[in-house]
């Protein structure tokens, strides 16, 4: 027969115990956050993007970033993605633009206008951040989809100068070696700019001889984006809406330098970092060491592992260009567990179309091992 001291032990014990099994029960029962990048165009057919919806939902995605300045469109996609439970992002990109006046487009270190002279790829026609009317015109463009009722999240993506130096994957692919900064990619040359920092700091960057030695100067560029940001992050939460953005890896091993986003001086409410270790020439243990460092530079803002999916993955091997490439079914489980593990608080995926059956099978196995 137990005395009462050891029955009341007892009772305690067997409280203890079913209180911590309740906790690591609800602990487990908390989903990983799953997003998706997906564009859509005039030739969406919406009937289709709810069924897309649905079948990402049951998959364990809770919201979707959509890539469209269409303004009914986003109108159209964010109603259907609130009826499905859906957290909604608008995703824009904001300095490659067509179309707009050649005064506002950025100019490299040999002079040349990004309208005329893209970087890389014809679609690298790059605006000026500094330039007052092109800031006016993108607070404006995310200031209207931020007005749509059932956006949630207005998201950045290419709020960057182009790649001055290109992810190492890359270089095979454009017959280049970028070991140093590649001059016709190095923006903003122009008399404004040069005049500018000019006065902040007494040089003359025109008569520097590289340059790429002038730390002032690469500093003034990534300042340019953050004084961007901050313009847009104050248009958008003045329509009662937040802020979302899509960065390079890092930011100090390799968004600062490569594309001049510092973008843990940023003021926005979720990052979005595109970890394509294939474009590093990395392996898929390689997200999680960066995960680590985005999250300590990100402080309180959530991290989203932004993760590259390989289409062909049985073909992988025979693919050249890290575009084409992407993490196999059997490296999503280290591409999303060193993710978490590394502080990040959920993924997201590039893009859901290139999920396999087998990735989606690898990420959900993967998904209920995670506790948060």
């Amino acid at each position: 027969m137990l005395n009462m001291k050891q029955n009341t032990r007892l009772f305690l014990l067997i409280v203890c115990v079913s209180l911590g099994f309740i906790a690591c029960s609800k602990k487990n029962e908390t989903p990983v956050p799953v997003y998706v990048w997906q564009g859509i165009n005039q030739q969406t057919n919406m009937d289709t993007l709810r069924q897309d919806y649905q079948f990402w939902k049951s998959q364990g995605v809770v919201g979707v970033c959509m890539e469209s300045g269409d303004v009914e469109l986003v109108r159209q996609a964010s109603a259907i993605a609130h009826e499905e439970g859906l957290e909604y992002h608008a995703w824009i990109p904001a300095l490659p633009r067509t179309g707009c006046p050649h005064e506002w487009y950025a100019i490299n270190r040999l002079g040349q206008s990004a309208d005329e002279f893209p970087a890389f790829v014809p679609s690298y026609q790059f605006l000026d951040p500094a330039n007052p009317e092109v800031q006016a015109y993108l607070v404006n463009l995310y200031s209207t989809i931020a007005e749509i009722p059932d956006v949630d999240y207005v998201q950045l993506d290419f709020i960057r100068y182009p790649d001055v130096i290109l992810a190492r994957g890359l270089w095979e692919k454009y017959g280049l070696d970028m070991t140093n900064e590649y001059a016709p990619a190095d923006y903003c040359y122009c008399p404004s700019c040069v005049s500018t920092f000019k006065e902040q700091t007494g040089i003359d960057i025109l008569a520097v001889e590289d340059p790429a030695k002038v730390p002032a100067w690469a500093q003034f560029r990534c300042d340019q984006i953050t004084l961007l940001v901050h313009q847009i992050y104050n248009a958008v939460h003045d329509k009662g809406k937040k802020l979302s953005a899509d960065v390079f890896p890092g930011p100090a091993s390799h968004a600062e330098w490569m594309v001049r986003q510092q973008w843990n001086q940023w003021m926005v409410d979720m990052f979005f970092p595109m970890n394509y270790n294939d474009f590093y020439l990395e392996g898929a243990d390689w997200i999680a060491s960066v995960t680590k460092e985005e999250v300590e530079a990100a402080g309180d803002i959530p991290v989203m592992s932004g993760l590259f999916i390989c289409p062909d993955w049985q073909n992988k091997d025979k693919v050249v260009d890290p575009e084409d490439s992407g993490l196999l079914p059997s490296e999503i489980e280290a591409a999303v567990s060193g993710s978490l593990k590394a502080g990040a608080a959920g993924i997201c995926l590039f893009t859901p179309g290139r999920m396999s059956p087998e990735h989606w099978e690898a990420l959900s196995s993967v998904l209920k091992t995670q506790n948060f």
